[in-house]
């Protein structure tokens, strides 16, 4: 097909519909986007506006009309879902993290809302989620992930055959970057938490009297809070490098599922 675009043309509404299903695959998962706090109509209005922008382009690399098959969906609805995990799990990553330092801490009991989600979560968890949320839309987190959206295309046309075995083997696989990210946010206050109760594992043993509940829990918090102060630049430095490990895991990702495509 020519690199012109045709509303009318043989295919044009079977191309709309494939990506709007890539689309919405992003949507249901990508920061932000999938947040419950905007309501679904605006929802909707967002699918509608980057679908009706991005179809000339996906219209382009097609050479013969898509199919409108259930297997055809699924492929889109799967490569859409990928290009969304990848920021989730940057998000998602930085929770974790906060998550566990509250554990540490002895903090997981206070929690309170989240203003993203509407959920009860540990107020460090919540903390690190909205920090990391904030810094990502200051580094373009929604024009890159449209980007890489629209890079799909490329890649993999609407319709396309795609390996869903291999692709959702590759989306498992990147729960591994979540946790390899999560602990590494963390590591600085896991660091100084064990050290401040081994030194008062120490110190009960010296002074036997002493009553270690007592003393222990607001060292413990203060301590943990000074090492989260002093991990938090740390921790903005790792994320502004954001569009890296995006591309890297999307790019793993987007090889797998187009397996069945050589």
């Amino acid at each position: 097909m020519t690199a012109g675009f045709d509303p009318l043309a043989p295919g044009s509404a079977a191309t709309f519909m494939l990506c709007a299903t890539r689309v919405s695959g992003v949507i249901a998962i990508a920061p932000v986007f999938s947040s419950t706090v905007i309501p679904r109509l605006v929802r909707v209005a967002i699918l509608v506006v980057i679908t009706v922008l991005l179809q000339p382009a996906a219209y382009a690399t097609l050479h013969a009309a898509p199919a409108l098959t259930p297997r055809a969906f699924v492929g889109e609805a799967l490569i859409g879902l990928a290009i969304g995990l990848g920021a989730a799990i940057i998000v998602s990553a930085a929770e974790m993290a906060g998550d566990t330092m509250a554990v540490q801490m002895g903090l997981s009991g206070s929690a309170i809302l989240d203003p993203l989600d509407t959920q009860q979560l540990p107020v460090l968890g919540i903390f690190t989620r909205l920090f990391t949320v904030a810094l990502l839309l200051s580094l373009d987190l929604h024009t890159v992930m449209l980007g890489a959206l629209s890079d799909s295309f490329q890649t993999l046309p609407p319709g396309s055959p795609v390996s869903a075995a291999n692709g959702l083997a590759a989306m498992v696989q990147l729960g591994s970057r979540l946790f390899m990210l999560g602990i590494r946010f963390a590591a600085p206050v896991i660091a100084a938490v064990l050290i401040t109760n081994l030194a008062m594992a120490i110190l009960g043993r010296a002074a036997q009297q002493l009553n270690l509940l007592t003393v222990s829990f607001p060292v413990q918090i203060a301590i943990g809070l000074f090492a989260f102060a002093a991990a938090v630049p740390s921790m903005a430095r790792t994320l502004t490098g954001w569009t890296v490990m995006y591309r890297d895991m999307i790019d793993h990702v987007g090889a797998a599922f187009a397996a069945a495509a050589r």
